[in-house]
């Protein structure tokens, strides 16, 4: 059901969930409810013992130094934070001040549905890097290398210079058969975030270039 949109705004979780083709996914408050205040979004999985929360943590340069808060509002789960496991059945909430810590979650019920709302402590919300590139994910996904291509650099205009956001229009531009280009942004990348190193020699977008001395150089 979509939002209603008077002064509030209304989504019913669980019919979306009950509307949703895949086993996990979420469901995009922030987007469906206009929210400029913090970022929101509820994350589900169907089945028992899968992943939930995907292994993550906010300190990264596609991300914006968030706090976050996770709400167990149907079903159960097991956190892992900082390497610590905690048992959250429905009702448990928990929150991860420090954003460098490695978070993530696995289901322990079916149809379990946890609702996570995060920002910066020091500056109002904006949107992280990650989430500024508006259809990237999408145009991906559907082979339409050179829509994620433009994503990427729209999302540039707000955040100049982003390692995460380069090392993507990196990955397009190799897809697209633009080795130069994409051996430029690669560089600008790893140069800012060297874990992309190792990333890109595993990363199968870089097909292309792998034999490349150029490529070689950059991540070794």
């Amino acid at each position: 059901m979509a939002a209603t949109q008077t002064a509030y705004g209304v989504v019913s979780l669980g019919e979306r969930l009950a509307e949703a083709d895949d086993d996990r996914g979420r469901v995009p408050l922030r987007q469906d409810l206009d929210i400029g205040a913090f970022g929101v979004n509820a994350i589900y999985q169907r089945k028992a013992g899968e992943e939930l929360v995907r292994w993550h943590h906010e300190a990264g340069p596609g991300g914006d130094m968030h706090e976050e808060l996770y709400v167990v509002v149907h079903g159960s789960a097991t956190f892992t934070v900082d390497g610590d496991e905690i048992d959250a059945p429905q009702g448990t909430a928990i929150f991860v001040r420090d954003p460098g810590v490695i978070r993530e979650a696995k289901a322990t019920a079916d149809e379990t549905i946890v609702l996570a709302a995060g920002g910066p402590r020091d500056h109002a919300y904006r949107l992280t890097p990650a989430a500024s590139a508006i259809g990237f994910w999408d145009a991906y996904g559907a082979k339409d290398y050179a829509a994620a291509l433009e994503t990427t650099k729209r999302a540039l205009e707000t955040y100049p210079g982003n390692a995460y956001l380069l090392y993507n229009v990196a990955c397009m531009e190799s897809l697209l058969g633009n080795d130069e280009a994409a051996l430029t942004a690669l560089a600008d990348s790893v140069g800012q975030w060297e874990k992309y190193k190792e990333q890109a020699r595993n990363d199968d977008d870089f097909a292309s270039l792998r034999d490349d001395p150029r490529f070689l150089e950059l991540v070794s």
